[in-house]
């Protein structure tokens, strides 16, 4: 790993070519280049995820640090590995001090893996609109986590405003065991789905996404139910002929109660974050059954009619404060 204190953009596209010198790393071996911005305090977990994903998919992975954009003299500081304990990827660390820091894209563009797709992540809170940030601009994949914001439900809400073909959220990666076993339940009947509920918490927002993807799918309103619990924890659906199916999460297994049929149980694990981005990264394409959930939650219409660029918007944070 080489380390560079208070370095330059140049210095370090140096960097990282004599480092794939050394380590025999070959550019058209990567699939991606994941471009991470994150916040100092959650490193540790984003190395982690990272490291799993990588493991799945060669990537170059850019983190994007940004600290205090008011310090009076900008500075970069960045690390540039092969391997180790990102994976066995490529991978380059920006802490960006001072003004630099809104202007992240001058040091991330000229690292960039040739030829292969950008993939960027918020980790931490997501811009209001994502034009707000140029590396939401340049990038074909833009992953987000409402879960994190301070008010999950209206930043869900928020980004079906912003929304472009190419966006998508992790709360919408975690209901994927959910549409699998859904699926599933319906291979086995004929006949249509007559009502369908969600049960859990109405504010989560992978319940409400999951809520929508069943109403955009069967074309029937399907509400979230309150129950107690954070996150989901049961669906029911009841079928025109008679038939119904209750599914419920039993803490890493997954219940299902048919009446006149044996119960069943199947592995319901929780997934780590890694194992979520490394389901995003597996495809690069505009997630059109993610855009016809978040209309339905939203109640905006052709969400994946809209273009899929975007242009960026010029926003300082500090007079956006000041001019509150």
């Amino acid at each position: 790993m080489t380390t560079l204190w208070d370095t330059t953009g140049t210095a370090v596209v140096q960097a990282l070519a004599a480092e794939r010198r050394s380590g025999g790393a070959v550019t058209s071996g990567l699939a991606l280049t994941l471009v991470v911005v994150l916040e100092e305090k959650n490193a540790a977990e984003v190395e982690a995820a990272v490291a799993i994903a990588a493991a799945r998919h060669p990537m170059r992975v850019i983190m994007v640090l940004r600290h205090n954009i008011d310090a009076p003299v900008p500075r970069l500081d960045a690390e540039v590995s092969i391997g180790g304990r990102f994976g066995p990827g490529e991978a380059v660390v920006l802490r960006m001090f001072g003004r630099l820091a809104l202007h992240a894209e001058s040091v991330t563009l000229p690292l960039l893996a040739p030829d292969a797709p950008v993939v960027a992540w918020w980790y931490s809170e997501t811009p209001e609109v994502i034009a707000y940030d140029p590396i939401g601009v340049f990038a074909d994949r833009r992953i987000t986590n409402v879960i994190r914001d301070a008010d999950p439900a209206a930043s869900l809400l928020q980004r079906a405003r912003d929304y472009a073909p190419g966006d998508t959220d992790l709360t919408w990666t975690v209901i994927t065991p959910w549409r699998a076993a859904l699926a599933s339940a319906f291979d086995t009947v004929s006949a249509p789905a007559r009502s369908m509920a969600v049960y859990g918490n109405p504010a989560d927002p992978s319940a409400q996404l999951l809520a929508g993807w069943l109403s955009s799918r069967l074309g029937i309103d399907v509400p979230v139910e309150k129950e107690a619990g954070k996150y989901i924890t049961s669906v029911s659906v009841e079928f025109e002929d008679g038939h119904s199916v209750r599914m419920t999460n039993e803490g890493y297994k997954l219940l299902m109660r048919r009446p006149g049929q044996v119960d069943t149980l199947a592995p319901f694990p929780q997934r780590t974050t890694g194992d979520m981005l490394a389901e995003e990264l597996r495809r690069l394409d505009a997630d059109q059954p993610y855009g016809e959930a978040l209309a339905s939650v939203s109640g905006i219409p052709n969400l994946n009619e809209r273009p899929s660029t975007r242009s960026h918007v010029w926003h300082d944070p500090a007079l956006a404060a000041q001019e509150g």
